[in-house]
């Protein structure tokens, strides 16, 4: 099952995605919560109940014509992996991590699959990441590798937008990670049935076109079990939680000369089975103050 985010005037809600049409659970099945972190806590019923409802609406939109939103509005948790693919570890000038590095993105800076990124006032240092990122399904804690695909509900599409200047002049990363519309994710969930084993599947980076990353995520360096079992041992993994697991070699600053994002430039980051993102960058705001 595919599930996505609606937007319209009157709020949003969650949708599953068929083929090229898009029910909207609120309509086929308004006993459902309206948000897909509540749907997932909900447990396996609702989400029965949400696939049947689907099956049988009378009502389907097309999907070029709906507003999707980022699937999980506001994740509980929103961490991300550092250096986990051997090329891009390679390609930063550093020797592969022996554990997972962790950081956070700040849930605020979440982004539709066709929202815009913002270029901050403060900065130019615009950078992309494609990822493959995966949705906690249920309360967790000590999950070992062998069950971890047990707490997984599905997998989506990141784009861990950067400001490399912020990253970089401090330790910690969480500030050059965490600008607000520099964390896009979709453009759906879907279900871990529908994809098996999430460690083969393409991933690229597209700039208006002209392809920049080329990988899959068998080259992942700590997989998306490992990742829930390590994580896990130090806090609970909450229905919401989205996990971005790392960036492939081909962004923007490791190329000679650098390569960073500018105005107008379109992104697009696609991975095998779960669809694209594509989004434009914009100069940030003015509404964006206070």
């Amino acid at each position: 099952m595919r599930l996505c985010t609606l937007r319209d005037p009157a709020g949003s809600r969650v949708g599953v995605v068929l083929g090229e049409e898009v029910v909207d659970l609120a309509e086929a099945a308004p006993e459902l919560p309206r948000e897909l972190s509540a749907l997932l806590e909900a447990g396996s019923a609702a989400l029965a109940r949400a696939a049947a409802a689907a099956s049988n609406a009378r009502r389907r939109r097309p999907l070029a014509e709906v507003d999707l939103g980022p699937p999980i509005v506001r994740p509980p948790k929103l961490l991300a992996i550092g250096l986990n693919y051997l090329d891009h570890a390679a390609e930063s000038g550093v020797e592969p991590p022996k554990l997972p590095t962790v950081f956070n993105k700040q849930s605020t800076c979440v982004a539709g699959p066709r929202d815009p990124i913002h270029m901050p006032r403060v900065s130019s240092a615009l950078d992309y990441e494609g990822e493959l990122g995966f949705v906690i399904g249920r309360r967790c804690r000590h999950v070992p590798r062998a069950r971890a695909h047990e707490v997984i509900a599905g997998y989506l599409v990141v784009d861990d937008v950067t400001v490399r200047d912020w990253q970089l002049r401090v330790p910690t990363w969480t500030m050059g990670k965490s600008f607000d519309t520099h964390g896009p994710l979709g453009p759906w969930l879907t279900t871990a049935d529908e994809i098996g084993d999430p460690h083969g599947l393409r991933l690229r980076t597209l700039v208006n076109g002209e392809l920049r990353q080329d990988s899959s995520t068998k080259q992942l360096v700590f997989d998306c079990f490992a990742l829930v079992e390590h994580l896990s041992t130090a806090f609970t993994l909450e229905p919401g939680d989205v996990v971005a697991t790392g960036t492939p070699a081909g962004v923007g600053i490791a190329r000679r000369p650098p390569r960073l994002l500018q105005v107008g430039d379109v992104v697009r980051v696609e991975i095998e089975g779960l669809g694209a993102l594509e989004n434009r960058v914009i100069p940030e705001p003015d509404t964006a103050r206070i």
